[in-house]
């Protein structure tokens, strides 16, 4: 597969450049995360990737992702150039929605100057996954299962990368844990990409509507550290280079760096 350093397990996570932002992730990198895709709630901003890696030493940073729509090419290329000795920032796009979006965000990266193997797109569907082998390192699905993982795979071949973001609830009780995660999937099947994707995963649209126990359970790791690791695990092993958790607890605010901690000797053992 590739020769991106990030481990197995990462974290998928919205930081900004707030001094709170700022020890999180110096959290995760005590704790040996090798990786966090910036992600969730307002998009990165390039001042902020810049912040994280200067607040750190050695963890890597992928935005997880950029809006083409937002960021243009040159701003991106110039922060990637101010940044590229660092080794630690991968150009991580997306956000190419409405009308004709693969022939936008096609020319975005034929315009845009950061080396093929330090930009990932967010693919789910096929079209974008073949952008994603043909114009970048590879692909970065979120909301997805491991048989989609494997036929993801099958469209990057096995040399690009393939990196999962997976939602993670540290609870037990299936309960609890469902509707935690099925609060957080509920707005995904609004947004016409994520549709179109969960119904190529065999979700119907009545699935969609009601997100039943089977597919909240395809599409959130939830039980106890070992039971997330087996569950995340199945990516690997359908093909994923590497799975970055996205960890859910139902409460808004601070950074979930107790789940973190705890998910920490499981995931991260050699």
């Amino acid at each position: 597969m590739t020769d991106h350093q990030f481990g197995r397990f990462g974290i998928s996570t919205g930081l900004d450049s707030s001094p709170s932002s700022l020890a999180a992730a110096r959290t995760a990198e005590e704790l040996g995360y090798p990786a966090i895709w910036l992600s969730g709630g307002p998009l990165p901003g390039l001042q902020t990737v810049a912040d994280l890696i200067a607040a750190t030493n050695s963890i890597k940073f992928i935005t997880g992702v950029l809006a083409v729509v937002k960021y243009p090419a040159a701003e991106v290329a110039a922060t990637y150039a101010a940044l590229e000795s660092t080794g630690r920032f991968t150009v991580g796009l997306g956000g190419a929605h409405g009308p004709r979006p693969i022939e936008r965000l096609t020319a975005y990266l034929e315009e845009l100057e950061v080396p093929v193997e330090h930009r990932v797109l967010a693919a789910l569907g096929p079209r974008m996954l073949e952008l994603a082998r043909d114009h970048s390192a590879g692909a970065f699905p979120f909301l997805i299962t491991p048989a989609y993982t494997a036929e993801a795979r099958k469209t990057l071949g096995p040399d690009k990368l393939l990196a999962v973001s997976h939602l993670v609830v540290l609870e037990s009780d299936p309960d609890k844990a469902r509707a935690i995660a099925r609060d957080t999937i509920s707005f995904f099947p609004t947004i016409p990409a994520y549709a179109a994707s969960f119904e190529r995963q065999g979700f119907s649209q009545a699935d969609q509507a009601e997100l039943p126990d089977h597919m909240v359970d395809a599409l959130a790791a939830w039980g106890t550290p070992a039971d997330i690791k087996a569950k995340l695990s199945e990516h690997l092993a359908a093909g994923a280079d590497h799975v970055a958790i996205n960890v859910i607890t139902g409460i808004t605010g601070p950074q979930p760096t107790d789940q973190w901690r705890a998910l920490a000797p499981a995931l991260l053992a050699p």
